[in-house]
């Protein structure tokens, strides 16, 4: 358990943690409650079935996006919370974005929207996983 908390007092590191989850937390929230215009744990859950992802990844991603945003935030198993958002991003491009390029569709000319966002979302989630949360972590708080 130890090295699953274990980070420096790294600033960057935070940087990156409480960047990714505050990025996250609105995705997470759309699909959780509803919020911000999202449709909510069933609707989500039906759509993600309706695209031929089973319901049981779907809740997954649900819990990934919402608590794992909100344990990022706190810095409470920041990779744990990293590695779900890894996965999350890469089943985002390989099966949904990557057919529409790079860019996102700011000019509504392109049939949906690329990969970019995941990307940078991905990078994030890459560094917390490999270095921790850093500095003002609970997960830092724990181990030392």
């Amino acid at each position: 358990m130890g090295s699953l908390l274990h980070t420096n007092d790294d600033f960057g590191l935070f940087i990156a943690r409480i960047t990714l989850g505050i990025v996250i937390l609105p995705h997470g929230l759309q699909k959780l409650l509803g919020m911000f215009g999202g449709a909510g744990f069933s609707g989500t859950v039906y759509f993600f079935e309706g695209s031929g992802i089973p319901s049981a990844v779907a809740i997954l991603i649900i819990i990934g996006e919402s608590f794992g945003a909100i344990g990022l935030i706190i810095g409470l198993l920041s990779r744990l919370a990293a590695f779900g958002l890894t996965l999350i991003m890469l089943g985002a491009i390989f099966m949904v974005h990557l057919q529409n390029g790079f860019f996102m569709n700011w000019f509504g000319n392109q049939s949906g929207e690329g990969f970019e966002y995941h990307l940078l979302a991905l990078g994030l989630s890459l560094v917390v996983l490999i270095n921790g949360g850093g500095k003002w972590s609970v997960d830092r708080a724990i181990v030392n």
